[in-house]
């Protein structure tokens, strides 16, 4: 009599559904997932010694290239957990403009994820939609940076440039286009049969479990659990703000989308707030010319598109050069769970699963 055994089988690094380079290597009982391994590290950089062997105020660039896709808020949370040490903050004009930053980078990254997970499970008309409306963002940062990609855009104690004349009732205009837009996307994808066969009760993870391998964000609130670093810790103007936290209560691959399909909605309405109620002013504060905090240490964390991303920076006092630099980077964390919603599903689902959690790698290896 034949004997039947598992098998292994590689998915990635060149598979378009890895997101990057993310290798799994798969035990597999036929079609079904016995185990999942992922293997990391193949885009290493060494971004944390880099930024330990520069000045403070020259590491900045550096953290566009963690999550390539929510460059402005890798940037705040860097440039904020310095303002902490250094014990300043920006002035209120800056920290409107900043909010504002946040979140048309939270559509940016949204809008790649929308885009490229429905094509990840077979829904190429989204992704066409999605992408038009990317470019309306990305054009609009090229006009106050001049970039589309990495930005640079933010500095210690403020902004370098003021908002263009005119550039807020554009954004105006594009928060109006992307209200409908959501709705279309809700039309194509919702209550797409198709849609809600390769979603729903796919990839399970309970608020308890969620919490235990120390999700954040969307993956997060998928389950149930109302967490959110703007609610919670509020920084930059977000407690002037006025939003729901949107959480699901199945915590499946349908539910992670749901809470991103409505953080679109939320995002548009922070950003009219932060247009109608950006205040005069300088948008940069008194920063010393040498940038040398006193001895001691900081960590300080936002909620970026994927989850909540810190900083934990060590200053001994003598140097213009952060003594110790660690990035908590929320796909690194995400990641995690991912053998465990693997678990049991067929090799179909690891596409929707590794979309369901958005994860950069970039951000992962660092």
């Amino acid at each position: 009599m034949a004997e039947f055994q598992n098998f292994t089988l590689n998915f990635g690094p060149q598979h378009p559904a890895a997101h990057g380079v993310l290798r799994l290597v798969l035990e597999m009982d036929g079609e079904v997932i016995q185990k999942a391994d992922p293997h990391i590290g193949l885009l290493h950089r060494a971004t944390e010694k880099l930024a330990e062997s520069k000045p403070f105020n020259q590491s900045i660039g550096y953290m566009d290239r963690l999550d390539y896709v929510s460059m402005m808020c890798s940037e705040h949370a860097y440039v904020r957990a310095i303002e902490k040490l250094l014990g300043i903050e920006a002035p209120e004009r800056a920290q409107y403009i900043r909010t504002m930053f946040d979140e048309m980078t939270r559509i940016l990254n949204h809008l790649m994820w929308i885009g490229s997970h429905g094509l990840d499970i077979g829904a190429m008309t989204v992704f066409l939609y999605a992408f038009r409306e990317r470019e309306l963002i990305l054009d609009l940062f090229e006009e106050y940076c001049g970039a589309r990609l990495t930005y640079n855009s933010m500095r210690i104690g403020g902004l370098p440039l003021d908002i263009p004349v005119g550039w807020d009732k554009k954004v105006l205009e594009f928060c109006n286009i992307m209200s409908e837009k959501v709705d279309e996307y809700e039309e194509l994808l919702t209550h797409n049969r198709i849609w809600l066969e390769r979603t729903r009760g796919i990839g399970v993870i309970t608020a308890e479990q969620a919490v235990a391998i120390g999700l954040s964000g969307p993956p997060l609130r998928g389950s149930g659990v109302p967490k959110d670093v703007r609610k919670d810790e509020p920084y930059a103007a977000y407690d002037e703000m006025k939003f729901d936290v949107p959480v699901g209560t199945a915590g499946d691959t349908y539910d992670r989308y749901l809470v991103r399909l409505e953080e679109f909605r939320q995002s548009i309405k922070i950003i009219r707030q932060a247009i109608e109620g950006l205040p005069e002013g300088p948008i940069v504060g008194k920063v010393p010319r040498l940038i040398k905090p006193a001895a001691g240490e900081t960590y300080h964390a936002i909620e970026s598109p994927k989850g909540e991303i810190g900083y934990f920076i060590v200053s001994d006092g003598k140097s213009t050069n952060p003594y110790r630099f660690r990035v908590r980077p929320p796909s690194f964390c995400n990641l995690q769970a991912l053998p465990q919603l693997i678990k049991g599903h067929l090799v179909a689902d690891v596409v929707a699963l590794i979309g369901s959690i958005d994860v950069v790698l970039g951000e992962v290896d660092r």
